[in-house]
């Protein structure tokens, strides 16, 4: 089955220095591209502002957003394409996945 939709986790970080309407505006952006491409949304998990594990382009903080959504594959490159274009995203990363988490659990760091 050559043209099925794959499962995507898609990561992004926002400048956390935006405000508020501006973030949701952000998000609705992002949301929008995947549609546009085909995509669908299966779920959308707001970490919200955090603080960064290291400086990125002068960022200390960002605002974290996980989205789940199905997507052809051949239409991933145009979504990094048009990312690349969006001012407000500091940072993506988008992975193939097995499945949606309801739910997010971090694990503590131990000191062993």
């Amino acid at each position: 089955m050559k043209n099925q939709k794959q499962l995507y986790e898609g990561m992004y970080i926002l400048n956390a220095a935006l405000s508020e309407e501006a973030i949701k505006k952000a998000i609705e952006r992002i949301t929008s591209a995947i549609e546009a491409h085909g995509g669908e949304i299966q779920k959308i998990h707001d970490q919200g502002k955090r603080k960064l594990a290291y400086e990125i382009n002068g960022h200390r903080q960002g605002y974290y957003l996980l989205i789940f959504f199905s997507s052809f594959s051949n239409k991933i490159k145009e979504l990094w394409d048009e990312y690349q274009l969006n001012e407000d995203l500091i940072r993506f990363m988008t992975l193939k996945t097995e499945k949606v988490l309801e739910k997010l659990d971090f694990k503590s760091l131990s000191q062993g």
